[in-house]
């Protein structure tokens, strides 16, 4: 049985603007997701990627612009963007106060290739 502390868990920079916290993932026994938060700054957000797994993204607090492919959506509070294996999509803060993000991957080590770049982010194996 594997019990996960958040408090165990400090938040870490990923991007400027964009502060990070595992929960769930291979580095604390997870087999098959990624659970992750993170807090976004006005302006900020993810640069267009895509994943080899399913994601889903939940806004918890503020909104967020949001695209998958050539459509961009707002997303508010309350509401996810369930995102196919390999989808192009991204987001960024729309709004005026901190973003608050939930995501889930399937599978338990993040893995992104964004646009452009030539190498796979992999984070928390």
């Amino acid at each position: 049985m594997i019990v996960v502390d958040v408090s165990d868990m400090p938040p870490e920079q990923w991007r400027l603007g964009v502060e990070a916290r595992m929960l769930v993932s291979a580095s604390n026994g997870a087999a098959q997701l990624c659970i992750f938060e993170q807090w976004i700054a006005p302006c900020a957000g993810a640069p267009t990627h895509t994943h080899p797994v399913e994601e889903v993204l939940t806004v918890r607090e503020g909104e967020a612009e949001m695209w998958m492919d050539d459509q961009r959506i707002t997303v508010l509070a309350g509401q996810s963007l369930v995102v196919p294996a390999n989808r192009v999509h991204g987001f960024r803060n729309s709004g005026t106060v901190t973003l608050h993000i939930h995501a889930v991957l399937a599978s338990p080590v993040f893995e992104a290739m964004v646009e452009g770049e030539t190498v796979m982010t992999r984070r928390w194996a």
